[in-house]
């Protein structure tokens, strides 16, 4: 029974506490391990750092970024992040340019890109955080900036492909080595996205690429697990990298691994009734199998489901803690949740022995979700706590 003096802004603060299900309404607090990510990443020109790589920054890293600013209800932050990426990974015009991916120290020692060609997963991610900001925040520059970003990349980054159809290139330029051979990476197409896109631009080909990502999924791998990249076009395989295939590695084993671990966070972090997401779920079935009799997820595995490398780093725990909760491994799941905890570093509020750029960020969207600051809804739109 709700008292009858209650305020207004508190009966809203406690509906929502009672709809997120969260002791505390801890969601409704500021997010520690986000200023402790941004006090360690991101500089106060909003310029995301990745200190593993000779201080690069990537279109991926400022479209995570946005998202995670987006979900802390962090408005300057937010702002200065797209500005410094508007203004130099796009040339200062992200209505004409999608963002390059590279941005760093040239050997001439000046800080430019180096290299324009943009990447098509982070260029989703960026446009539909910029539709859901506009959405939350009631700012239609944003919401209007994202869809025009939703369209360039409709037209300069989806192609058909015989035996595929309608699906996402990893960047314009770069994946089409000869007239009939494609490469793919399966991680680039998050399927919360592509269903918020699906229903906002019913006019583009976004409902084909869900198609297009299970026929990937199912036919590259007997093994059920993801691979890294795919080839597609010729028939359906897992493939070498395109670094490899470009230096004539093309017997190199194509592997599931950095790249690949994303594709189980997306799935896990979808709305259990997200259309296509449980057969999706069952395309990937090799990394639940292998958790249940392993404490660890594999650092690399074949399409075979041969384990190239054992003992992955605490970021793919991390991935993996959404993934189990989808396909209901309760057990494995908390054995990789411990792991998090265990490896957090209560000094840095980091993850792992290195704190790495990429096991902190794969460590946001997972601890994120668990701690029920975000969730996406079965058509792909952001639900916030503080909204």
């Amino acid at each position: 029974m709700i008292p009858r003096r209650l305020s207004r802004g508190a009966l809203t603060v406690l509906l929502t506490c009672v709809v997120w299900s969260e002791p505390g309404c801890r969601a409704q607090q500021p997010w520690p391990q986000w200023e402790q990510y941004s006090k360690r990443f991101i500089d106060q020109q909003g310029r995301v750092i990745d200190h593993d790589a000779q201080e690069r920054t990537t279109s991926e890293g400022q479209s995570y970024a946005l998202f995670f600013a987006l979900v802390a209800n962090d408005k300057p932050r937010f702002a200065r992040i797209l500005g410094w990426t508007e203004a130099n990974l796009a040339i200062g015009d992200l209505t004409l340019h999608l963002p390059a991916w590279n941005w760093g120290k040239s050997p001439d020692g000046t800080w430019k890109t180096l290299d324009p060609n943009p990447a098509a997963d982070a260029d989703l991610w960026i446009a539909y955080t910029l539709l859901e900001a506009g959405r939350l925040w009631h700012d239609p520059r944003y919401e209007k900036l994202g869809t025009l970003m939703a369209s360039r990349i409709a037209q300069e980054e989806i192609v058909v492909i015989p035996g595929l159809g309608a699906t996402l290139l990893p960047g314009p330029r770069g994946f089409h080595p000869n007239p009939r051979t494609w490469i793919l990476n399966p991680s680039y197409l998050p399927l919360p996205i592509l269903t918020r896109l699906a229903r906002t631009m019913p006019q583009e080909p976004w409902v084909q690429l869900v198609e297009s990502l299970h026929t990937m999924l199912s036919q590259s791998s007997s093994a059920g697990f993801a691979m890294d990249w795919i080839s597609a076009g010729d028939g359906i395989h897992a493939s070498p990298s395109p670094a490899q295939l470009a230096a004539g590695k093309v017997d190199v084993p194509p592997v599931g691994s950095y790249d690949a671990i994303r594709v189980y966070l997306w799935l896990g972090l979808s709305d259990p009734a997200t259309p296509s997401r449980r057969k999706l779920l069952k395309d990937t079935a090799g990394m639940a199998a292998y958790l249940q009799k392993n404490v660890t997820p594999p650092l690399q595995v074949s399409a075979t489901g041969v384990v190239l490398g054992a003992d992955a780093p605490v970021g793919f725990s991390a991935a993996a803690v959404p993934y189990l909760h989808g396909v209901n491994l309760t057990t494995e799941e908390k054995t990789q949740a411990n792991r998090l905890i265990a490896l957090r570093d209560p000094a840095s509020g980091l993850y792992g022995k290195d704190a790495s750029y990429y096991d902190q960020n794969l460590a946001l969207f997972s601890t994120g979700w668990s701690d029920q600051r975000f969730r996406f809804d079965r058509d792909g739109r952001l639900n916030l706590p503080w909204k």
